[in-house]
């Protein structure tokens, strides 16, 4: 999870990321150069990207790198992520894997058990930092996790800290500025906290200032009268 949420990258990019395209240096920084898909199960690495725009450098956070480097030291294999014999995970390994994570949330889930000749199904509702019954974790997610939803993260932070959009466009492996606006478009524009100026001054003259300034004209009216 770190991974993704920390660099954007797309699943394939992550799964197909391998140790020579991690600097964990100066400024650490990932180079994505490859991509990973499935056939029939079986994983295959190249260096076609989605499209050319996806052959990016991302800087990435100190959070991310310290957690790389850990790993790096551990690691006897060429891919970031890799299986037990060292090499990139096949579609139902992949599977697997996330299944350890989704596990991990609070999201409500059915169960069925055999009672005395009968199907019954039961429910259960995790709370977050419970201990999950019969399993040696806890609950530590309380949100619907994908690895999308991830990469979405990553580029919402960069928008909400105030990136312009094309350097959003480019750590986010965009073909256009225009694919990253019409996703994220509110994020940028139209935010209420930004506007709320803006309305402000268009009816500053309400209709109660109005009737004010009206009742101040009319006595002002009959004093010259008199």
């Amino acid at each position: 999870m770190r991974k993704s949420e920390g660099s954007g990258l797309r699943r394939e990019e992550i799964l197909a990321l391998q140790w020579d395209c991690v600097d964990l240096g100066g400024t650490p920084h990932i180079e994505v150069k490859r991509a990973l898909r499935f056939e029939h199960n079986r994983p295959v690495v190249s260096d076609k990207l989605k499209t050319k725009s996806a052959k990016r450098t991302i800087p990435i956070p100190d959070v991310l790198a310290d957690c790389l480097r850990g790993e790096k030291e551990k690691s006897t294999s060429e891919y970031v992520i890799a299986n037990s014999e060292g090499g990139p995970l096949s579609g139902s390994q992949f599977k697997s894997l996330w299944n350890a994570v989704i596990v991990r949330t609070t999201r409500k889930r059915t169960y069925k058990t055999w009672d005395h000749g009968k199907i019954r199904t039961g429910t259960i509702e995790p709370k977050l930092g419970e201990k999950a019954r019969h399993q040696n974790h806890y609950y530590t997610i309380d949100f619907d996790v994908t690895p999308h939803l991830l990469r979405h993260t990553y580029i919402t932070n960069l928008l909400l800290a105030g990136i312009d959009i094309k350097t959003v466009q480019y750590l986010a492996g965009h073909k256009r500025s225009r694919i990253t606006l019409d996703i994220y478009a509110h994020l940028v524009y139209n935010r209420p906290e930004e506007l709320i100026g803006k309305v402000r001054n268009a009816f500053g003259n309400t209709p109660d200032s109005e009737e004010e300034e009206s009742d101040g004209n009319l006595e002002e009216t009959q004093k010259v009268k008199v």
